[in-house]
């Protein structure tokens, strides 16, 4: 028995859109999630994919938007690990919809939220793949001083997540 791995590049149709990657089961999901999504964020744009593990073993899909829709089921299949799924946001953040995710009885585990680049580290094995982890953006370049600590938490109120 062997592991080979592979690098995978999330493609997003614009640098802006939030993508959630992470694991879940039973086709269930589909719907589900769907519901966890609209009812989160009135006018939410979204499309996500997820791999079922067992029995059909489809690339299952949902979402509000057309394109997202295409992306997700793109990158799922490029992914191509059990169970997990992925989620493209337009019209809302991660922030927006996390905990409605973590509620969802079939969602196992969240890997990443974010709109930077996005990497995904797949393990090959004879019986299938496995996501081992995400490349999220870039490593840290130095640590904040005073002024980027203040410009930090007035943006923070600016946008109207902290008072």
């Amino acid at each position: 028995m062997s592991v080979e791995f592979e690098v995978v590049k999330v493609e997003k149709p614009a640098e802006d859109i939030n993508v959630i990657i992470g694991y879940t089961h039973f086709i269930k999901s589909a719907e589900d999630i769907y519901e966890a999504l609209v009812t989160s964020v009135p006018g939410i744009k979204f499309g996500f994919a997820f791999c079922e593990a067992s029995a059909d073993r489809l690339v299952r899909y949902e979402g509000t938007d057309e394109e997202l829709i295409e992306y997700a089921t793109k990158n799922a299949e490029k992914i191509g690990a059990g169970h997990s799924v992925i989620i493209m946001l337009r019209n809302a953040y991660p922030i927006n919809v996390l905990n409605a995710l973590k509620n969802v009885q079939e969602i196992t585990h969240i890997l990443v939220a974010s709109a930077n680049p996005l990497q995904v580290i797949v393990a090959k094995t004879d019986q299938g793949r496995a996501i081992v982890g995400v490349v999220d953006g870039y490593p840290p370049l130095g640590v904040e001083n005073d002024e980027k600590r203040r410009k930090r938490k007035e943006f923070l109120r600016k946008i109207g997540y902290k008072l």
